[in-house]
């Protein structure tokens, strides 16, 4: 069964993660402007260099945000919402660079995203690069397909495996 995540789930569960990283860092900036705004007029000019530069940073923390919980926990929120995950080639989250690598092409160009419809495993460009996957969670948490936590095939395997077998 094709466990890779398609289009919607994952730019559903990006959308989602872009409206918390929107919503705290607006936060953030309206609660330094309203301190600014105290300080007098120097303090309102640099409210708004920052109000201004706000636009041009929030990809970069869009890609923090996401390489931080890719590589800690191996999916940000939003992607748990959906039940997707993100593994390197190993089954595993992504390392450092192959997430930053990850988050720096999604957040600067998402277009690199399309790929993933023409791509059996459907993978984007920024997947191929970063050497990874977006995988749908089954309910007890193995990431599919492949992977250390792969479910094995025949219970000839769970022996070999490390595995305690039960009775």
């Amino acid at each position: 069964m094709n466990r890779y995540a398609g289009l919607v789930s994952r730019s559903a569960a990006y959308v989602l993660d872009g409206l918390i990283v929107a919503v705290m860092a607006g936060a953030a900036t309206l609660t330094f402007a309203l301190v600014a705004s105290v300080l007098g007029s120097q303090g309102r000019e640099l409210a708004w260099m920052v109000l201004s530069t706000y636009v041009v940073f929030l990809p970069t923390i869009m890609a923090l945000y996401c390489s931080a919980f890719w590589i800690v926990a191996g999916r940000t929120p939003g992607q748990a919402v959906f039940g997707l995950r993100v593994i390197g080639r190993d089954g595993r989250p992504p390392r450092l660079i192959a997430g930053l690598v990850r988050a720096l092409l999604l957040a600067y160009l998402p277009v690199v995203a399309l790929w993933l419809l023409f791509d059996r495993r459907h993978q984007g460009l920024h997947d191929k690069l970063a050497r990874t996957s977006v995988v749908r969670s089954s309910p007890r948490g193995d990431e599919v397909p492949g992977g250390p936590h792969h479910a094995p095939s025949s219970g000839a395997d769970h022996g070999s495996r490390g595995r305690v077998p039960t009775t």
